[in-house]
């Protein structure tokens, strides 16, 4: 067990200068006498024997350290079950302490120290920061790091995610702060890097070799299980969690970065260069640019694309959010182009809308023209189904309507009141009011309910009392019309048969 430099001490006091024995020591101070040996036989001082009292493992310490030896990380658990089944009857616990006494340490390993020529590497990682809440979305913040491994000159961005397209954004804004580029960028063996490994063989991601082609440098994955060839980015991450994100406060992703790049140009930039601490790492970063590579002229693309499916609603869903697109354009697949910024929506290579970009999630974001086409296309769908019904059921209507508009009059109201005098008084009574009004030279709705007043009270009716009708019942507006009764008449004049 580790314990404090005053108890040390004051073990090698009561050995040297009171010349008390281990034992003593023990007692008075309340720690194992395995600690007091161990401070002691740290000056030489010799282990005092002790009388060893025979014990039931001792037969089969030779098998065990047999197989200890040909498998060191054997659990302690499995090698008591085969020590049981060959007679072993102590308990589990005595025998863990005892594998542990035995088991072979292994060798510690030593490295060397890994140099770099300038403009030769830069060493590529993410980094996980928590969460940041946008509105009702929580997403996590990553941390895009970015080292050039001989001037230590650290880039840093933060994103939301760490996708493919956020990863290639990271390599384009590294390559611009440094306005330049390494010939070997080293990475671990991310998803965004390595697909797949067995052995040596390497299948790289096909978007990282092409973007790798366009500026030219060579991708590298590290060995597996070899953290030490990539530590510098490793030590820069923890560098950022200690020196820059720890207590740091910010209102949102774009107030984050924009401290993170004065972090990098300022306290990042002024620190000593590991290399050379004579120097600053922004001395050594102006002496290796000039073995950097230049960048191309145009950039790689990094917006993401994806193939959307638009359903009964004129929306498409894309990272949790529903953008509006032309109602034209339901029941068919679009594709969807997303920048940081913006979401673009295109039917092959015609752009149908383009939002600003929301990172919120359930929000439904929206162009005014697309929400008002559809609207005025479904009141002027209903208005064509009045006028149809009205159509067939009083032909007269048809001129009433094209009256009324000539005057200026509100189709649709005027739509709405003829059904509703149809509903209510039935297709002849309404077809003989249309013509009054049409013969008095009234192409209005009052002067058609008049007309059917008039009649009503002519023929001592009571008022007609309206019967809504569901959509179920009226099966679209379906036209009944009524059966002439003068074959009911003829027949109740008619002489009986004999």
């Amino acid at each position: 067990m580790a314990i404090s430099a005053d108890l040390e001490a004051q073990i090698r006091r009561f050995y040297y200068a009171e010349q008390w024995k281990p034992g003593t020591i023990c007692r008075q101070l309340g720690v194992h006498h395995d600690t007091v040996q161990r401070i002691l036989a740290q000056d030489g001082v010799p282990r005092s024997a002790r009388l060893v009292r025979p014990s039931i493992i001792d037969p089969y310490l030779p098998f065990m350290l047999d197989t200890l030896q040909q498998f060191p990380r054997l659990r302690a658990s499995r090698l008591h079950a085969m020590v049981c089944v060959r007679g072993y009857a102590g308990s589990e616990d005595h025998f863990r302490h005892q594998v542990a006494q035995i088991r072979p340490r292994p060798m510690a390993e030593a490295f060397l120290r890994l140099r770099t020529l300038p403009g030769e590497q830069a060493q590529i990682d993410w980094a996980h920061f928590g969460t940041m809440t946008v509105g009702r979305a929580t997403r996590p913040l990553m941390a895009f790091v970015a080292v050039l491994s001989y001037s230590r000159r650290i880039f840093l961005r933060f994103c939301l995610d760490a996708r493919m397209e956020n990863f290639l954004r990271g390599h384009e804004a590294a390559f611009a702060a440094w306005n330049s580029l390494p010939r070997v960028l080293l990475y671990d063996n991310l998803k965004s890097a390595v697909l797949e490994r067995r052995g040596d063989a390497i299948r790289f991601h096909p978007t990282l070799l092409a973007f790798a082609g366009h500026y030219r440098f060579e991708p590298r994955p590290v060995a597996v299980a070899r953290g030490n060839e990539k530590g510098r980015v490793e030590r820069a991450i923890r560098y950022v969690r200690d020196n820059f994100f720890a207590a740091r406060t910010y209102r949102d992703l774009d107030d984050l970065n924009a401290q993170a790049q004065a972090w990098c140009d300022g306290p990042a930039a002024a620190r000593p260069c590991p290399e050379d601490r004579a120097m600053s790492v922004r001395a050594a970063f102006e002496h290796e640019q000039a073995h950097l590579m230049a960048l191309p002229d145009n950039p790689f693309p990094t917006d993401e694309r994806v193939d959307v499916q638009v359903g009964k609603t004129p929306y498409v869903r894309f990272d949790r959010n529903d953008y509006s697109v032309p109602h034209t354009h339901v029941r068919r697949t679009l594709t969807v182009i997303a920048s940081p910024t913006h979401v673009r929506v295109l039917d092959g290579a015609n752009e149908l809308a383009r939002h600003a970009r929301s990172f919120d999630c359930k929000e439904q974001v929206e162009i005014k023209a697309h929400v008002d086409a559809l609207t005025a296309q479904k009141s002027a769908a209903r208005a064509h189904r009045g006028v149809d019904r009205l159509a067939a059921s009083v032909p007269a209507s048809s001129t009433l309507l094209t009256l009324a508009a000539e005057r200026g009059e509100s189709l649709g109201a005027t739509t709405a009141d003829l059904l509703r005098l149809l509903d209510e008084y039935g297709q002849a009574e309404l077809a003989i009011a249309v013509d009054d009004a049409l013969g008095r030279g009234v192409p209005h709705p009052n002067a058609v309910r008049m007309a059917l007043e008039r009649r009503r009270e002519q023929r001592g009716s009571p008022p007609p009392v309206a019967l809504p009708l569901s959509d179920a019942v009226r099966r679209r507006d379906p036209t009944v019309r009524t059966h002439p009764l003068a074959s009911y008449d003829r027949i109740s004049t008619s002489e009986p048969t004999q």
